[in-house]
């Protein structure tokens, strides 16, 4: 009833009631239900019979006798339709029969683990009263001796996450031996929240999981539960790399639900402050859904600021929350003391916060899947539900506010991963090297992405081969520590200038986006300012300030085209794809009071560059419209800029992407390609599959762009078409009419003549199949070693190397393939001898030979050609060998002596030792260079006591 009167309010509400867009009735349907063949054991059947649930829906027994056939599966159906039992049947079944069967469940939340355990604990209580099924969750909550207990006398059912499962069981699988013996199924809730690059990270770790399963001899069957998406057997089978059966009919009913387009003047925050009102006052239970962090922080602290006697009732929430912030606001949400959160997409998912009334979105969700998914958290309870969108001035929204029949007809999108992204491949084939050492001819390594990739990281020395080259090991211990699986770069802590606590955190590749010097950052209502950014230590500093304005970058970019994956016609013009190089320099910052968004000042900003690879697509314009554009005296630059602004606008309607997962670049004259382009990419370091996807459907995205500037109702742009609240340039210059005419132009057919003099783009050619990259062998070489008259001791430290004088030095000649010995008098003509050298070798010989030899003798040694080994072996591994390990390892030979022999020598006067132990040091390391520069590499112990190859380009 209380639903019925607010909707009343609104459609007769003298503001609200001339801008409703479309107002749709969806009604609710009933029950779909079957049987299964063969029936639950008996024990279970009363569980669920006893937990009200009678008959099981058709998509639950399709799904479940699925599972039961072994077949990896997805459900994707609504909200609310009962998928916890899917899993969970059979995993009670199979426990049944196998007793040490294991399960892993895992969530993207802990709340959502939190709910699943106790709804599973319920249910197995009724079955296992004697002999228990075990649950347990194990997260960053669980406290260490019920880790260890855990690990020790693994559940039945494990409950984790994503980053557990990277950080906590696969490093240290050896302590999971029981657990991952007996795993027979791994259940994924919430699938299509892996997509982009968090997905892409997981296509990498389940790939790990199914390596360290095989090691202990078992197969889980994969099941995976998702919102309705449009390719929930393509996603979950580019995730796990396995078949997977696909339900997605729903049996399960639905109560009506009202869904409002509303298209206010008034601005989407401030008409859902006042709908937010409206429905405390009816005491109705509200979800608010905003775009970003920062708005939802706002319309929070706007909405109780306004009534004070609402501000105990209403609350913001968001990921970067403390982990205890969010469960306290979940548990008063569930118990009735909030009614009204403002979320951003942290609560799309299925955390039980009890049956809520009213679903306001500020702004279109960015996607039809996320939509239709937030929508489903209302109405749950059996009771008629309202949704109502408020159009932003964004182009998506004004497009589906202009075309509310397409927007309730259209299919889910799909859901897109990039497990072939480069990046984050070699994060976590580092991880599984260290894991479990890769054998070149285990199943993932004979795929040829991956082969090349690892030959790429042998080279380099990422990886490690084993002495006889058929294993390959990490260089690092515990690479996993590194990778951020919601992320492409490290987490930045954000903390209190005052208190110095920690009250926020950003992923590294928005950091200097977000949290630069004078960044405004807005926590649980309270605004900060950002006084200092660290790029070293990943730590943002700011101080809290109650300030008016709000702050937003300014920047410029570039891109280069690295490689063209394909490239067609469209119309006039040429579309590519491939990938890019993209640098973006952030020039300085805007600020913006937040009533109106006037802009105050731009201050400049200092900060590096930042640049990555990533893929893209692009749009090549004609020199010939360029030239006809002129003509017609149209900005040419503000045409192809509103282009590029009007495609990212309307880009999500093809691809299940945010705006901000999107980046562009408008060039009027790019040199690879000679002539105008319009660049759009995935805008995160080695892509991650939206634009590629995208590039089939290249033609329907332009149409559709020209479509969005057409028709949008304004004279020079807007929002609603081709201005981007995000342009690093504050949307300069952008020209409207001249992006319509260019769009226009290059679907009507131009004259062959006007096209027979296009310049042809120059792309990179492709990479020779035998570029080794080797530098050439030197014609001639030397090697030396220097040995010291006084030690560090006695001149007052390493630094003072200059000071310690020559007791002799040696030096091999390869023309004349003879060592030669010199003393402290003769180096001034050995000095003349070693410019005549195209190589001077040594160990340590640029932090310390020639700094000896500097101090007697005025040459400068340090502009010789030199190749330093130990600086090499450093590069490569991150710390230092000594020649005495590398050479006995490699070459089965020992050093004589040592540094110190030889300064006791010297002070005997015996010369002749010191020469004869400095020429064996000379040839030891002679022999070294030979051997890496034959072979390419040399061998050592790492620090695990194996053997290894250290690749090495010398």
């Amino acid at each position: 009833m209380a639903v019925d009167d607010y909707i009343r309010g609104m459609t007769g509400h003298e503001v609200f009631s001339h801008h409703i867009a479309a107002h749709k009735v969806i009604p609710g349907r009933e029950a779909s239900l079957g049987e299964l063949n063969p029936p639950l054991p008996g024990a279970l059947d009363a569980a669920v019979k006893g937990m009200g649930v009678e008959r099981l829906y058709s998509h639950q027994v399709a799904a479940i006798e699925a599972i039961r056939r072994g077949e990896h599966t997805v459900v994707a159906t609504p909200t609310a339709s009962g998928k916890s039992l899917i899993y969970n049947l059979p995993v009670m079944e199979a426990v049944l029969e196998t007793p040490d069967t294991h399960a892993l469940y895992l969530f993207p939340l802990k709340a959502l683990a939190q709910d699943q355990l106790r709804g599973l604990e319920r249910l197995t209580s009724a079955v296992f009263a004697a002999d228990p099924v075990t649950a347990a969750i194990y997260d960053g909550d669980t406290p260490p001796h019920a880790r260890k207990k855990i690990r020790t006398r693994p559940p039945h059912v494990l409950m984790t996450n994503p980053e557990m499962l990277h950080l906590s069981i696969l490093p240290y699988h050896a302590s999971w031996a029981t657990f991952l013996r007996g795993l027979r199924f791994v259940v994924v809730d919430e699938v299509h929240t892996l997509k982009g690059v968090m997905g892409s990270h997981m296509a990498w770790v389940f790939r790990r999981l199914k390596r360290i399963c095989r090691y202990y001899g078992s197969d889980p069957c994969f099941v995976f539960s998702s919102a309705t998406i449009g390719n929930p057997a393509e996603h979950a089978s580019s995730l796990a790399d396995v078949e997977v059966s696909a339900i997605t009919q729903s049996g399960s009913p639905a109560s009506t639900k009202h869904f409002i387009l509303l298209n206010t003047p008034e601005g989407a925050s401030q008409a859902a402050i006042k709908l937010i009102h409206s429905a405390m006052h009816r005491e109705l239970r509200t979800i608010v859904y905003c775009q970003s962090r920062k708005m939802t922080e706002l319309i929070a602290m706007w909405a109780a600021s306004k009534k004070a006697d609402f501000g105990e009732k209403i609350t913001a929430y968001r990921s970067g929350f403390l982990p205890e912030e969010r469960r306290d606001i979940e548990r008063k949400m569930a118990e009735g003391e909030l009614l009204t959160v403002v979320s951003t997409s942290a609560l799309e998912l299925g955390i039980d916060i009890g049956g809520l009334d009213l679903c306001i979105l500020v702004g279109y969700p960015g996607s039809i899947m996320a939509t239709w998914q937030r929508a489903g958290r209302v109405g749950r309870s059996g009771r008629d539900s309202l949704v109502v969108l408020i159009a932003q001035e964004d182009a998506l929204d004004q497009y589906m506010m202009t075309h509310p029949d397409l927007f309730f007809s259209m299919d889910p999108e799909k859901a897109v991963v990039n497990p072939a992204n480069e990046v984050l491949m070699a994060k976590h084939l580092d991880c599984a090297a260290a894991e479990l050492p890769l054998r070149r001819g285990e199943p993932l390594c004979r795929q040829e992405a991956v082969a090349d990739k690892l030959a790429r990281m042998e080279a380099f020395g990422s990886l490690l081969a084993s002495a006889d080259g058929d294993l390959l090991f990490s260089h690092r211990k515990f690479p996993q520590r590194s990778v951020a699986l919601r992320g492409t770069g490290d987490t930045f802590d954000i903390v209190d200038a005052q208190s110095r606590e920690l009250i926020g955190s950003v992923d590294g590749h928005r950091a200097v986006r977000e949290t630069y010097p004078g960044a405004v950052y807005i926590h649980r209502g309270d605004s900060y300012v950002v006084t200092e950014l660290d790029l070293d230590k990943r730590t943002a500093v700011a101080q809290k300030q109650r300030v008016h304005y709000f702050t937003r970058i300014r920047s410029h970019k570039a891109t280069e085209i690295l490689e063209v994956s394909h490239r067609k016609p469209l119309g006039n013009a040429w579309v590519g794809v491939g990938k890019l190089k993209v640098t973006e320099t952030i020039t300085g910052y805007e600020k913006r009071l937040v009533k109106g968004q006037r802009l105050l000042t731009v201050i400049p900003l200092d900060l590096p560059p930042q640049v990555f690879e990533t893929e893209g697509l692009w749009l090549e314009v004609p020199e010939a419209v360029r030239v006809e554009m002129e003509k017609e005296q149209r900005h040419f630059m503000g045409g192809i800029h509103a282009v590029e602004h009007a495609a990212i606008g309307i880009l999500p309607l093809f691809a299940m992407a945010d705006r901000n997962d999107i980046g562009g670049i408008s060039i009027p004259h790019h040199p690879q390609l000679g002539k105008g382009a319009v660049f759009i990419y995935d805008g995160f370091p080695g892509g991650i599959g939206i634009c590629s996807g995208v590039f089939g459907q290249a033609e329907a995205l332009f149409d559709r762009t020209l479509s969005v500037i057409r028709d949008c109702p304004c004279e020079t742009g807007c929002p609603a078409c081709v201005h981007s609240p995000k342009c690093g340039s504050g949307n300069r210059p952008i020209d409207k009419e001249a992006s319509r005419v260019l769009l226009e132009k290059l679907k009507t057919p131009l004259a062959p003549a006007l096209l027979s003099g296009e310049p042809v783009p120059r792309f990179p050619a492709p990479k020779p199949e035998d570029a080794s990259g080797k530098p050439p062998i030197p014609k001639r070489y030397a090697v030396l070693d220097v040995e010291t008259r006084r030690s560090a001791e006695e001149v007052g430290g390493w630094g003072r190397a200059r000071f310690m004088g020559v007791s002799v030095a040696v030096l091999y000649d390869s023309k004349t393939d003879a060592f030669t010995a010199w003393t402290e008098d003769q180096i001034p003509e050995m000095a003349r001898l070693l410019k005549k050298m195209d190589l001077v070798v040594g160990f340590n010989i640029r932090r310390f030979d020639y700094d000896v030899l500097s101090g007697v003798c005025g040459a400068d040694f340090h502009r010789l050609p030199t190749l330093d080994m130990l600086d090499e072996v450093h590069k490569r591994l991150g710390y230092r060998l000594s020649l005495d390990h590398l050479s006995s390892h490699t070459l089965g030979a020992e050093k004589s002596a040592d540094g110190l022999a030889a300064l006791a020598w010297w002070k005997e006067g015996r010369l002749d030792l010191i020469e004869s132990y400095c020429q064996k040091d000379v040839a030891l390391t002679r022999d070294l260079y030979l051997y890496g520069r034959d072979k390419g590499y040399l061998l050592f112990q790492n620090k695990a006591r194996t053997l290894v190859r250290l690749p090495v380009v010398w």
